[in-house]
């Protein structure tokens, strides 16, 4: 038993001996690999090292030769201004007044530029434009070619501002097309077509959006003489502000719902006015032709009243006075129908007037309040409003209260004649009693 004891330990350490020296020559191979591969890390950060200092050293030298270009030329610029400042000194000294007239000369070159850019003068004449831009543009004294143009440029527009030309200007129509079209130059004033008074923007013309009454034609000009014809003396600005200024139509849209409102009670207040007027001059006629008869009582005011006296004349005075005064407050009533409804509305005019003018001027606020008050544009919607609306309701409400008291004293007159009757009815049948009395009493 211990023999096999013996074998069995000895196999063991054996094994053990030759997985030890197994471990160990593992772990040296191991320990190498790792070793040559840091070798290789090295040998690759020497070499990025390298790249990095020639890259290092290559800036500095550039940065040295830019430090160098950057005093070469700060010194040239240096020099350059006491040379500059040297020679605008010679320049002055040497010049004298001419530099005066330098700027002169700009300045009119300058101004007169401004007023042809826009000006039918030159329109067919761009080197007038060409040359006054070149002298706008120098930098040194006038030449004597430049002075010349400058006194021709003047020569020219002068000229042509005393004559009526004909010239083929590229045209801006109203379908967008541009076209070759013929005009009438009327000295500087303006451009004539066949469409009326058209402007000039330097590059085409454009027919204005309003024209004034009695413009002209390029036909008209032709065929006529001695035709008297609406100029703009402002060189076109005149028409654009009369393109700009609302018509009737315009005018009253700014009123909004409000203006519209007031529109609708002032035609039905006038409608009620001119009916009840009509329908007054209608019974007052009817009035004056029967006080011719008054024998024969007719259907009108007048007719019934008498109508109504003959019916109850058997009655006493007293009572047919009652019956004359009931039968005058019914037809009062009928002169004065609709009466109350035109005065009505005159007062409501006004009032409406005021609640657009509220209105608009909350609009303006809200305006404001959003977008600022630096645009006048944008608040001018809610003043036309309120402006519009107050105009209206004043509009409205004076026809229609001067219509009111025409009306009423219509009434009021036609009233005072069939008063005036009704007590010369009962006047005369107070007399026609006294006499019947008086009679008796000299008979008893």
């Amino acid at each position: 038993m211990k023999p096999l004891v013996l074998i069995t330990l000895l196999a063991l350490s054996n094994s053990a001996a030759l997985a030890e020296e197994t471990l160990l020559s593992t772990t040296q191979q191991a320990k190498q690999q790792e070793l040559q591969h840091n070798q290789v890390r090295e040998q690759g950060f020497e070499q990025e090292l390298a790249k990095f200092k020639a890259r290092q050293q290559a800036l500095l030298a550039e940065r040295d030769a830019l430090q160098k270009d950057t005093d070469s030329l700060s010194d040239s610029f240096t020099d350059n201004e006491k040379t500059l400042a040297e020679l605008e000194t010679e320049l002055h000294l040497a010049s004298g007044s001419l530099g005066e007239l330098f700027g002169v000369v700009r300045q009119a070159a300058k101004e007169l530029k401004l007023e042809l850019q826009t000006s039918a003068l030159v329109a067919n004449q761009p080197e007038v434009l060409s040359t006054l831009d070149q002298i706008e543009q120098a930098r040194a004294l006038p030449s004597m070619v430049e002075l010349e143009g400058l006194w021709q440029a003047f020569a020219s527009t002068i000229q042509a501002s005393g004559r009526i030309e004909h010239l083929q200007l590229p045209y801006f129509d109203n379908q967008g097309q541009l076209q070759q079209q013929r005009f009438w130059r009327l000295g500087g004033f303006g451009l004539v077509n066949e469409q009326g008074y058209a402007r000039w923007d330097g590059k085409q013309a454009k027919s204005f959006i309003v024209q004034p009454e009695l413009a002209p034609t390029a036909t008209e000009l032709q065929q006529t003489s001695g035709r008297f014809v609406s100029m703009d003396p402002s060189h076109g600005g005149l028409l654009q502000q009369l393109a700009e200024q609302p018509t009737l139509a315009q005018r009253f849209a700014h009123g909004g719902v409000v203006g519209k409102v007031i529109a609708l009670l002032f035609a039905l207040g006038m409608l009620i006015a001119l009916y009840r007027g009509i329908r007054l001059l209608i019974i007052r006629s009817q009035i004056q032709a029967q006080l011719k008869q008054p024998a024969n009582p007719k259907d009108n005011p007048l007719g019934r009243i008498l109508q109504a006296y003959k019916a109850d004349q058997d009655q006493a005075v007293e009572a047919i006075e009652l019956r004359l005064l009931e039968q005058i407050v019914d037809e009062q009533q009928h002169l004065e129908r609709g009466l109350s409804m035109i005065k009505l509305l005159a007062a409501l005019a006004p009032m409406l007037g005021l609640l657009g003018t509220v209105t608009g001027m909350i609009e303006t606020f809200q305006v404001i309040t959003q977008f600022g008050n630096a645009d006048p544009k944008v608040m001018a919607s809610g003043i036309s409003m309120a402006l519009v609306t107050t105009v209206l309701g004043l509009i409205s409400a004076m026809p229609l209260l001067f219509s009111h008291n025409v009306l009423h004293a219509q009434a009021e007159a036609i009233r005072n004649i069939l008063e005036k009757q009704s007590l010369g009815l009962v006047a005369q049948r107070a007399e026609a009693n006294h006499s019947l009395k008086a009679v008796s009493n000299n008979a008893a």
